[in-house]
């Protein structure tokens, strides 16, 4: 019996030994498993830290850039835009016009003033192009809003361009977006009244815009050649109305060697007035220095920039651009501009234009002025003198022409 006894106190011992031993496996084993979950979530939530970041930098790498072309000579030059393949850019057309909005390129339209005009369009009045602007303006506030850049391009001197851009413009500006003007001035022959309505009407933009730029339709003459049909100079006008646009946008979507960020084109557009845009290209030997002179004295500049107080130039070309070319660039400049001004300068190789550099200048810091022709020139803040009075008319026999 003892031994018996023994033997089960024995072997009773082994059993809780034994099971102290599984006990004590077990919870090895479940701390491991606690160890590995916890390591496992660690990461997890490492990498999705990870992933946020990465998510972050992703979208906040490209500007968000919109062009709104109001009226009929916007939605024209909305339209060239978008036939000439200008990415990056959301595009809208805002108008009075139903009928309009039916060829617009893009789906992206707006028709204001559907109580005030019907869809009727403005007749030619500012006064109702702007009456019709603010009565969308929930509307177009949700166009603009969520925006870095907004473009507010029109042809000035009719109705629904003259009277809703400055609005657009307001709204854009009190949204905190970089907001730039590219508006055309009209032709001589278009009429005296239509040039009244344009010169207020940019006076009334300018004041709502951070930055500017006025092309006279009358410099179209200068270029167009003899002959040259009225359906293609109104074509040229719309497409320098595109080129004021993709001349700033490219700069900052095209990256490139030396990239030109949206940051470097808001310190110089920001608060800027009026400002000029020139794009010059061009081939050969001399294609450096050529392209920065044609740039300098293209349709969109009317005067020297050397009286600028900021300038950003972007220059692009295929790769067999050199290191000298750019420096002949930068050199043709900075030599005009004004020692003190705020200049960036950015380089692309793109290889649509091999062979080929293009140059790409704004010049900003000016103050209007109105030219006796009826465009615009520009001088800086400083003003020069008042030019002296004109002479007295002579008295001309009478006649037709004054013979």
């Amino acid at each position: 019996m003892a031994a018996t006894s023994t033997v089960m106190s024995s072997a009773m011992s082994c059993s809780q030994r034994s099971s102290s031993s599984s006990l004590s496996s077990r919870r090895i084993s479940s701390s491991k498993r606690s160890i590995v979950s916890l390591k496992n979530r660690n990461h997890a939530s490492s990498k999705s830290s990870y992933s946020r970041k990465e998510t972050v930098v992703v979208s906040a790498s490209s500007a968000k850039i919109k062009v709104v072309g109001c009226g009929g000579g916007g939605g024209n030059a909305v339209n060239r835009m978008i036939e000439a393949g200008v990415s990056g850019v959301d595009f809208w057309v805002v108008n009075t016009d139903a009928q309009a909005l039916v060829n617009a390129q893009t789906v992206n339209v707006c028709q204001i003033g559907e109580q005030v005009t019907r869809g009727l369009g403005c007749g030619g009045n500012p006064e109702l192009g702007e009456v019709a602007a603010n009565e969308s303006r929930d509307k177009l506030n949700e166009i603009v809003k969520g925006s870095d850049l907004v473009f507010i391009t029109a042809g000035m001197g009719g109705g629904t361009g003259s009277g809703s851009a400055p609005v657009v413009a307001r709204m854009s500006k009190e949204a905190g977006n970089l907001t730039v003007g590219v508006v055309t001035y009209p032709f001589s022959f278009e009429g005296r009244r239509r040039i009244v309505q344009a010169t207020e009407a940019i006076d009334a933009l300018r004041k709502n815009v951070d930055t500017l730029i006025v092309i006279p339709n009358d410099r179209l003459l200068d270029v167009c050649p003899e002959g040259t049909p009225l359906q293609e100079a109104f074509l040229l006008a719309d497409d320098v109305l595109r080129q004021g646009v993709q001349g700033i946008s490219d700069i900052i979507t095209v990256s490139g060697l030396v990239n030109v960020d949206f940051a470097d084109v808001k310190t110089v557009m920001k608060d800027s007035g009026t400002a000029m845009l020139g794009v010059g290209v061009s081939s050969g030997k001399n294609r450096a220095e050529e392209a920065a002179v044609a740039a300098m004295s293209a349709p969109l500049v009317e005067n020297s920039i050397d009286k600028a107080t900021g300038i950003v130039f972007n220059i692009s070309g295929g790769s067999d651009m050199t290191l000298q070319e750019i420096n002949t660039i930068s050199e043709v400049v900075t030599d005009m501009a004004d020692p003190s001004a705020n200049v960036i300068f950015g380089a692309v190789v793109d290889e649509k234009f091999a062979g080929q550099i293009s140059v790409t200048i704004i010049a900003t810091g000016f103050t209007p002025a109105m030219t006796q022709r009826g465009g615009f020139s520009f001088e800086a803040q400083e003003q020069a003198p008042p030019p002296p009075p004109p002479p007295p008319l002579q008295q001309k026999r009478g006649g037709f022409f004054g013979r």
